[in-house]
């Protein structure tokens, strides 16, 4: 029998009594009733000054470990006209509106801040374990009951009545501290793992991306070239279809990033490359800008598309494009565009055909060995977190006390 059975069963078998945060804790947002908003905003700066601090917003709540890296500090003056808004001590903190509602922070306390967003403050009354507190809010039990009370659809929101009266199981404190203490130990041991697992997921990919670059820049007898002058722009074939006028079907219908949706009729029939034409992500390169299609498709007007007389000259434009920083040729922030007129301007640096069928061999049993770490590590990660959340809810689970 563990520790905590033996305190369970000593000080709470039949149950225990179920509080609201109302009663634990003195529940406070900024409101001070002056629109500071804008006079906030012209004052944020974006670098530590001397007598500024850090500015809070819900975007910071990583968990036990309060994450301090703003991008904005706010200058004394500010703080001392706005007390009220200001955080000195251990404290829960709740985001109230917006997709970011359910997510909670521990504030620590153990340097000056100030706060700013949609966020209410628990001040958790001294007689009471905060920490024991945040595991409880962060766990199912609580987040259910934050999810019933949402409102609104443009721009949902919590009240803080709504947080008062938020109920928790509330064991004796010698069964708190040990909950607390098995799950500190829980999240050191799962941050250090993922830590862990980041860090070599980090490692394996920039390793891929050097052998990359190795074999595009000391390829034997390379010639510069420019895409249009080694394949056929495809782009004057496409055509977008609305969600609402597009008939289902088995053939894939293309956007900028990969397969959007299935139709029934198809545009395109054979092997092409398709260059991602606008998007976000073309700055952010979460998934790959140039990806090879086959077979019977459709294409939006979302993604160049380019055919090529060679596969390996396509599979080795592919993994070129997908291997440099192609910024320079992008326009607009809002809305970045790689245009027809500026893709035709990226430099390939293509050696022969046998070259190219030498490099993308390399490359392609390169991505191999390292795609099952790339897919695995995350998949490694993810079922870390959902292991903690398992016994996080089951540690906090407690039958009322009758």
């Amino acid at each position: 029998m563990s520790r905590l059975d033996e305190l369970i069963t000593e000080l709470c078998s039949d149950g225990v009594e179920f509080k609201t945060l109302g009663e634990l804790s003195l529940l406070v947002t900024k409101q001070t009733g002056f629109d500071y908003s804008n006079h906030i905003k012209s004052r944020l700066v974006m670098e530590q000054i001397p007598n500024s601090v850090p500015y809070i917003q819900t975007k910071f709540f990583t968990g036990k470990r309060f994450d301090y890296n703003t991008d904005y500090y706010v200058p004394y003056d500010v703080v001392d006209k706005f007390p009220k808004i200001t955080l000195d001590e251990k404290c829960l903190l709740f985001s109230i509106v917006g997709a970011s509602i359910g997510n909670v922070g521990l504030f620590p306390g153990d340097v000056k801040c100030f706060l700013g967003g949609a966020i209410c403050v628990a001040k958790i009354k001294p007689e009471y374990n905060v920490d024991y507190l945040y595991y409880c809010i962060e766990s199912s039990h609580v987040q259910y009951q934050i999810k019933r009370k949402i409102k609104g659809a443009g721009q949902a929101t919590v009240t803080v009545e709504d947080i008062r009266n938020f109920t928790v199981p509330f064991p004796p404190l010698e069964v708190q501290r040990e909950i607390v203490r098995i799950l500190d130990n829980f999240t050191e041991l799962t941050a250090e793992l993922t830590a862990e697992l980041t860090a070599e997921l980090t490692a394996r990919k920039q390793q891929y991306e050097y052998y990359c670059h190795s074999l595009f820049e000391n390829a034997n007898g390379i010639k510069m070239v420019t895409l249009d002058q080694i394949s056929e722009n495809c782009d004057s074939q496409r055509k977008p279809v609305t969600s609402g006028n597009r008939e289902l079907g088995d053939i894939p219908y293309y956007g900028a990033s990969g397969i959007v949706d299935y139709v029934k009729d198809y545009i395109f029939d054979g092997d092409y490359l398709l260059i991602s034409e606008d998007g976000a992500n073309l700055l952010a390169r979460s998934t790959p800008i140039a990806f090879s299609i086959s077979g019977k498709t459709w294409v939006n007007n979302h993604a160049h598309v380019l055919r090529f007389d060679e596969y390996a000259t396509r599979r080795y434009v592919e993994m070129y494009l997908n291997s440099i920083d192609l910024s320079y040729y992008i326009t607009g922030a809002a809305q970045p565009k790689l245009n027809q007129k500026n893709l035709n301007k990226i430099e390939i640096p293509l050696p022969d055909l046998e070259e190219q069928k030498r490099i993308i061999g390399i490359l392609d049993k390169l991505f191999d060995m390292c795609n099952s770490m790339f897919s695995g590590l995350p998949a490694e990660i993810e079922a870390r977190q959902k292991q903690y959340e398992y016994y996080r809810d089951k540690l906090l689970t407690f039958k009322p006390l009758s």
